[in-house]
């Protein structure tokens, strides 16, 4: 009992506690936030999704190689920010619906259809949601990238590029500027989204992670890539600073 107990405490947030007129109140917390930032793009025939490795707890960091990348079919890349359990825990739930969809259907589930699959599971657990951020990447029945971004309760959308984490205020802005150029004027209208290529694409997402890891201490170590192809999933690592 004292090990199973000692366990408990180390992996659990410790209790919150308020006190009033001399008396103290505890409450359990369920939700611990492990840091870490994604962020996926999509272009004509390609997309990437990648992610820091470092995880975090309060000040500390628990580990500096965890990517929060979960590679669910041929074709499309889960990443996850929030929690590590939860995000464990999804992934495990997804792994076992694809192979029962897969045994069901005889073929691979489409990144849409997964899409969609996923946002039903989240939105079952609305009343205690997983406490996780999503992004899906990766190629549609044409070939054409695709991202779809989550909320915790399943709200999704199908975008060019995203990002969530607790670097996605420093990302988003980058982002904005250089792919959907809603920064950028030209006769007093944004130019709107534009096609990045492959290559340009891959050092974009190592400036902005660069950028963020000077500024987000819970984003760092080294970042893992997944680019997505036609011809599969190619893995990248790209090192961050270790403090």
């Amino acid at each position: 009992r004292s090990r199973a107990m000692n366990t408990l405490s180390v992996a659990a947030p410790p209790a919150a506690t308020e006190s009033s007129g001399g008396m103290t109140s505890h409450r359990f917390e369920p939700y611990v936030d492990n840091g870490g930032t994604c962020i996926a793009i999509a272009g004509e025939d390609y997309c990437i999704v990648a992610t820091d490795t470092r995880m975090s707890l309060g000040y500390s960091i628990v580990s500096r190689n965890m990517p929060k990348t979960f590679q669910v079919t041929s074709k499309c890349i889960l990443a996850s920010c929030g929690m590590q359990a939860d995000r464990n825990y999804l992934q495990k739930l997804l792994w076992h619906l694809i192979r029962n969809y897969e045994f069901e259907h005889g073929h691979e589930i489409t990144t849409p259809a997964l899409a969609q699959l996923l946002s039903n599971r989240l939105y079952y657990r609305r009343f205690f949601p997983l406490y996780t951020f999503n992004l899906l990447g990766g190629l549609d029945e044409e070939g054409r990238g695709c991202v779809y971004g989550y909320d915790a309760v399943g709200n999704t959308e199908r975008l060019t590029y995203g990002c969530q984490g607790s670097g996605e205020s420093l990302a988003q802005v980058t982002l904005d500027s250089q792919i959907g150029r809603k920064h950028v004027l030209q006769d007093g209208k944004t130019l709107g989204l534009r096609n990045v290529p492959l290559d340009e694409a891959i050092d974009l997402i190592k400036d902005v992670f660069t950028s963020a890891g000077e500024r987000d201490i819970y984003t760092g170590d080294a970042v893992k890539l997944h680019i997505v192809t036609k011809d599969g999933v190619r893995d990248e690592m790209f090192p961050l600073k270790r403090d």
